[in-house]
Order: C-alpha cells, then structure tokens, then sequence
C-alpha cells in the first residue's frame, strides 16, 4: 500500500514557476513508477510526466522542455518543476504510482489528492 499527498500547488502568473511535491508512505517507493497527471475542468485527465524506477523520464508535449521530473528515493518524494507556466497549464494536477513505466492512467495503482494550479494570463 502507498498512499500519496501532493504539495505546492497555487496560483502563479504566466511565465511563472511552481515545484510540485509528492510525498509518498510506504517502503516499497523506489520500486514504483511515479507518474504526474493533470485535468483541467471539462477535460479528461491528461499524462504529464513520468520518472521510472532508475530516474528514466518522459514527458508531454504540451511540457517537454518546461516541466522536470525527478524523484528521491531517500526521501519517498518525486517533484514537478514547472517553469514557463502558461494559462493553458491551469488544472488539478495528480502524482501517481505504477508497477511499470506507463503513461496510461489506467495502469497506475495509487493516486494522490490532487493539488489546483492556476496560472494568469
């Protein structure tokens, strides 16, 4: 079992910066795929980002070249930075962990709360 509570969400203007947190319980952290999603109202949740076991990422389009994944094992912690912010990027935005390295929501087995960015134009 995993559970995960994100942080450092808020609201930022356009060209602004955030580091998302994820904090997650458990010993069992390094060997799980942490994944961050987003969804903004009226959409479907969309993959952002994904840091796999050894430190492999991959990235959307939509942030590839804005946005860093990393993680700590030591810590239990993964991170979202998030630079260049645009409006477009404005949503609740979810980590996650999966068995596998997997941009799709359905193969994650435990999500965090959620935590709203809102970006201004």
């Amino acid at each position: 079992q995993v559970q995960l509570v994100e942080s450092g969400g808020g609201l930022v203007q356009a060209g602004g910066s955030l580091r998302l947190s994820c904090a997650a319980s458990g010993r069992t952290f390094s060997s799980y795929s942490m994944g961050w999603f987003r969804q903004a109202p009226g959409k479907e949740r969309e993959f952002v980002a994904i840091i796999g076991r050894y430190g492999a990422t991959r990235y959307a389009d939509s942030v590839k070249g804005r946005f860093t994944v990393s993680r700590d094992n030591a810590k239990n912690t993964a991170n979202l930075q998030m630079n260049s912010l645009k409006p477009e990027d404005t949503a609740v935005y979810y980590c996650a962990a999966a068995a596998s390295f997997t941009i799709n929501s359905e193969q994650y087995d435990y999500w965090g709360q959620g935590t709203q960015v809102t970006v201004s134009s």
